[in-house]
């Protein structure tokens, strides 16, 4: 009812104001020219020309139309007239623009224009149209067309709407009254412009007394002293918006503020307790953890973060104290070795303090706290103790055997005082050079030293308690062997020397040096001189030059190498350390051909063989290993050849038994390959160079010539006595594989006992044919059998 009630207000305020002169009514007065009922001139166009004015009617140029019409008949919005309308009916009005048509309809005779639905000014706040009138039956112009606007009146139908829902805000606790906190904006979709109906007006509804808020701006603001955030953190407050500037019947919106108090530093550190007590075990090595403390504060984040130090002490130095950041807890560390024989409890005082202060609350009182620390060190069993860290011996190396070079020495810390017992980590003297004397610690040698072998020894000795074996500690010694002048110098290289044919005496040809695996103390001193057997018959002399190194000089003007083409000079080399050594080195000096200005040109062959590495044994000992490899390779290719043109069967017992399938059917009357059969047609015709198709076609006998059979009328004996004929050229040949294998003979006769009188049948020779026959075909052929049908033995006498 309300609402309704406004809205019927409101129409009546528009029609008193529409009704005002000047208002809703505006003639629109055309200047084009070119109307009939000229008046008179107005002025001049662009181009010089009389303006003139056209008299015409005059329309509404702005209608006003309310929103959200609740109504059942259309809403009238307003008339159109036109001076030439006479009433006659002649004129239709014609309605173009926006919503024309569908929201806004005119009536064609009349002009009058009203809406078809409810309008909301939030949608759209006004419209524009354009009209005209024109001849009904003709639909010429009689107005040129004019534009009109319809404004849409609001009305309160819209509630304030807050932009956030719900706001999320942060204050400082023991902030003072008024402190901004945030400011809640709403809006409000009414016109502004136009009454009351978007005026806003904000109120809290909940979170008092703590909070206020502006009723014009909407800013937030504390409104009580000395909000604790340890005491309440978090807070709701409701806020509303109300329109019609919070009159009575204004619309109204909600938002919640949910407010959480920041921390500040506003609380001290506190020790939960004034006297904390730990205990230690003596054996706690160097900066382990002796105990933890921690004092509370009520802050959080940093504002309770807090430092731990150490501001007293019986035992300076002893300890130490840290603060745990992610715990905030302190921790106390031992910086020296405890002894609970020499002291066996310690007293300190810690204090606590934050680390970020607020001068603001430095009233509330000092922001640290103090309590105090027992430490109690524990007794234990522990090992025995060194008078050293480490141990430095030194002994020469010529030092005999079970020499004693130094001792260590070791107690027992604890107060029973156990006895120690020595001795060496094997695993550091692998070789056992040294050994400790188990009671009193002297380390003595086992076995002979040598420096240039090794100059330093690092062993360990260990010390263990008689009565706690378990307890076990251990010392490095480091020995170190003198060095004693034991070795002869010898040449620092081997040199490779040659003088030329025709060298001049006293000329250089080698600088030779010394090396020596001695180190004296003041640094080697060489000398060199040559051999005293060889000084009355040599060819080359040595000049020590005074800087451990010598020249190797020649005697003579010329060397002749076909008479001799190496020279062997010794050289003596000794130190000048007591006692002095020295040795004997030959030198091996080459005979070469040279140019003019000494360079080699061609040296002997077993010198070029000396130079290049290789000495004459070396060389003959690759030839025969060469000549052996041959032999080798011939011997394995003979042996495969004659494992090749061995029979298939070399003895008796080297007998497999195999089964071979032939399966193969063959290829018909095509296969000419696959079998003969004319040696089954013609027993007596046999090729010698037939080979069988199932072994190697090697010849190793050979071949066998098996008799002629005679012709046998009675057919079954016929093919039995050719079954049996091959049965035994088989058994009998030793070129056939030992393999089980069936052969298959398919024999159909002899045919005509003429057999055949072609010569092309026949592969037998002359001697081998039995003419006997010729006898038994009567006299005609009695010539032939006396040539060809005697025994050998009558032809051959």
């Amino acid at each position: 009812m309300d609402r309704r009630r406004v809205c019927v207000l409101m129409v009546l305020w528009v029609m008193a104001h529409l009704s005002s002169p000047g208002h809703g009514l505006r003639a629109l007065r055309r200047t084009t020219g070119g109307h009939k009922g000229a008046t008179g001139m107005t002025g001049q166009d662009a181009n010089g020309l009389p303006l003139r004015r056209s008299k015409r009617g005059w329309m509404w140029n702005q209608f006003f139309l309310l929103e959200e019409y609740t109504g059942t008949d259309m809403q009238y919005v307003g008339k159109l007239h036109s001076d030439s309308d006479r009433g006659d009916g002649n004129t239709r009005y014609v309605l173009t623009g926006e919503g024309a048509g569908s929201l806004f309809k005119i009536d064609e005779k009349s002009g009058d224009i009203h809406a078809t639905k409810r309008l909301d000014r939030e949608e759209k706040a006004y419209y524009i149209l354009h009209a005209k009138a024109v001849n009904r039956f003709t639909n010429e112009a009689l107005e040129g067309e004019s534009e009109f606007v319809i404004k849409i009146h609001d009305i309160n139908d819209n509630e304030p709407r807050f932009t956030k829902d719900p706001y999320m805000a942060r204050v400082p606790e023991m902030s003072d009254i008024g402190t901004s906190v945030i400011q809640v904006t709403a809006a409000d979709a009414d016109d502004a412009t136009y009454g009351n109906s978007a005026r806003v007006v904000y109120s809290i509804l909940e979170g008092q007394p703590y909070f206020s808020v502006d009723p014009e701006t909407g800013l937030i603001k504390t409104a009580l002293p000395g909000m604790d955030r340890e005491v309440k953190e978090n807070y709701q407050v409701v806020i509303q918006a109300k329109d019609m500037a919070g009159q009575m019947g204004g619309l109204s919106g909600t938002t919640t503020v949910s407010i959480t108090l920041s921390d500040v530093n506003d609380n001290p550190p506190r020790f939960t307790k004034t006297v904390y007590e730990f205990r230690v075990p003596e054996s706690s090595d160097v900066g382990s953890a002796v105990g933890v403390i921690r004092a509370m504060d009520n802050d959080i984040g940093e504002n309770a973060e807090m430092e731990y130090r150490i501001i007293g002490s019986d035992g300076p130095g002893m300890f130490d104290v840290t603060t745990n950041r992610s715990t905030q807890e302190g921790v106390i560390l031992l910086r020296k070795p405890l002894d609970f024989e020499r002291k066996r409890q310690y007293s300190l005082r810690i204090q606590v303090e934050n680390s970020h202060l607020n001068p603001r609350f430095f009233s509330v009182g000092p922001f640290r706290d103090e309590a105090t620390i027992k430490i109690v060190v524990e007794d234990v069993d522990e090992p025995p103790l060194f008078e050293r860290a480490s141990y430095v011996m030194e002994v020469k190396e010529d030092g005999a055997r079970n020499t004693a070079i130094g001792s260590v020495s070791a107690s027992d810390p604890d107060d029973k005082n156990s006895l120690v017992r020595y001795s060496i980590d094997r695993r550091t003297d692998m070789d056992r050079m040294f050994n400790v004397h188990a009671g009193n610690g002297s380390v003595f040698i086992l076995r002979e030293l040598d420096r240039e072998e090794s100059a330093w020894h690092n062993i360990s000795v260990i010390a263990t308690e008689f009565n706690n074996p378990r307890q076990i500690s251990r010392v490095p010694v480091y020995i170190r062997v003198l060095d004693v002048n034991d070795n002869a110098p010898t040449f620092a290289t081997n040199y490779e020397t040659f003088v030329c044919e025709n060298a001049k005496a006293n000329q250089r040809i080698q600088t030779v040096s010394a090396t020596d695996p001695d180190d004296p103390l003041g640094g080697h001193r060489f000398f060199f001189s040559l051999a005293q057997e060889a000084a009355g018959k040599a060819n080359f002399s040595v000049r020590d030059n005074k800087d451990n190194t010598a020249w190797i000089l020649t005697r003579r003007n010329s060397y002749n190498s076909l008479q001799k083409s190496i020279y062997h000079v010794p050289v003596v080399i000794s130190d000048g350390v007591f006692p002095m050594q020295s040795s004997t080195n030959t030198l091996t000096v080459r005979v070469c051909s040279c140019d003019r200005e000494g360079n080699m040109k061609l040296c002997n062959a077993e010198a070029l063989t000396a130079r290049a590495g290789l000495s004459t044994g070396a060389l003959v000992a690759i030839l025969l290993c060469v000549i052996i490899l041959l032999m080798i390779v011939v011997l394995f290719a003979a042996l495969r050849r004659q494992r090749k043109k061995e029979p298939l069967i070399i003895s008796k017992e080297d007998v497999r038994d195999n089964v071979v399938s032939y399966n193969d059917e063959g290829g018909g009357e095509e296969d000419t390959q696959a079998f003969d059969i004319g040696t089954l047609r013609n027993p007596e015709a046999i090729e010698d160079n037939k080979q069988r198709r199932d072994i190697v076609p090697e010849t190793f006998f050979p071949p066998v010539r098996r008799p002629v059979l005679p012709p046998i009328r009675d057919n079954n004996g016929d093919v039995r006595d050719f079954i049996n004929q091959r049965l035994q050229d088989n058994d009998s040949d030793p070129t056939a594989p030992p393999y089980d294998s069936l052969a298959t003979y398919a024999y159909e006769g002899t045919g005509s006992v003429a057999e055949s009188l072609s010569s092309l049948e026949s592969v037998t020779t002359e001697g081998d044919q039995d003419y006997n026959y010729l006898s038994e075909w009567g006299p005609r052929f009695k010539k032939l059998a006396d040539m060809y049908g005697g025994d050998d033995s009558d032809r051959d006498s």
